[in-house]
């Protein structure tokens, strides 16, 4: 019973949070779904900055992002050109090749986004066809680019709330596509639960996180 009660005290707690942060939620979101998703260089940045944030800092990658763009580089580059302005960012060579890579894919990745309308087959063609996306960075793009309402963002961060609150009973070492699939499941339970929509969740968990509502 004492378990339950301190439950449901948390959830409280998370809910008066998310009343408090709700406007900046709401507007972060409005940002994400006024992307035109037919404008290729807005897109093409969002794939590039989710490509850089595996074990690096949000803030660093995106940092590097609008070095880049500064510098136009971003979609003119060479690889190494590109690699002295991952700043901050870990395993800046390997991503520097992905975001190569990701310049020659990117009209197949057009052509998906825009024909598409089920964001978890979109995830699945991201997964297979785009070197360096895995789950958590395919699915942070779609909800970055405006796609992605129903998809689970399974970063450290996010992982670290789900344990607080009871919804997974540990955190794995590895996220392979079945234990991201089975926890995704669970938060999407638990947001509807709670009565707070994922992406929105995604963001409050994160701010928890960090301090801030970011991207």
């Amino acid at each position: 019973m004492q378990v339950y009660l301190n439950k449901m005290k948390e959830i409280f707690s998370l809910k008066k949070l998310y009343k408090d942060r709700k406007k900046e939620i709401l507007s972060r979101v409005r940002n994400f779904e006024e992307i035109n998703i037919k404008d290729e260089k807005k897109v093409f940045t969002e794939m590039c900055f989710c490509l850089l944030t595996p074990q690096s800092k949000a803030k660093k990658c995106w940092d590097a992002i609008t070095t880049l763009k500064k510098k136009e580089l971003l979609f003119n580059g060479t690889a190494d050109e590109i690699q002295k302005c991952l700043t901050g960012v870990r395993f800046h060579k390997n991503k520097s090749f992905y975001i190569i890579n990701a310049k020659k894919s990117f009209p197949g990745i057009m052509k998906l986004l825009n024909d598409s309308n089920d964001p978890v087959l979109s995830r699945e063609e991201l997964v297979r066809n785009v070197k360096g996306l895995g789950y958590k960075e395919a699915s942070h793009f779609l909800r970055n680019v405006g796609l992605g309402k129903t998809l689970a963002i399974l970063d450290r961060h996010i992982l670290k709330n789900l344990l607080k609150y009871k919804v997974i009973p540990h955190i794995p070492t590895t996220l392979t596509k079945k234990i991201y699939l089975d926890i995704e499941k669970k938060m999407l339970a638990f947001s509807k639960e709670i009565k707070i929509p994922i992406e929105h969740l995604d963001l409050l968990f994160w701010s928890i996180q960090t301090g801030e509502v970011f991207k």
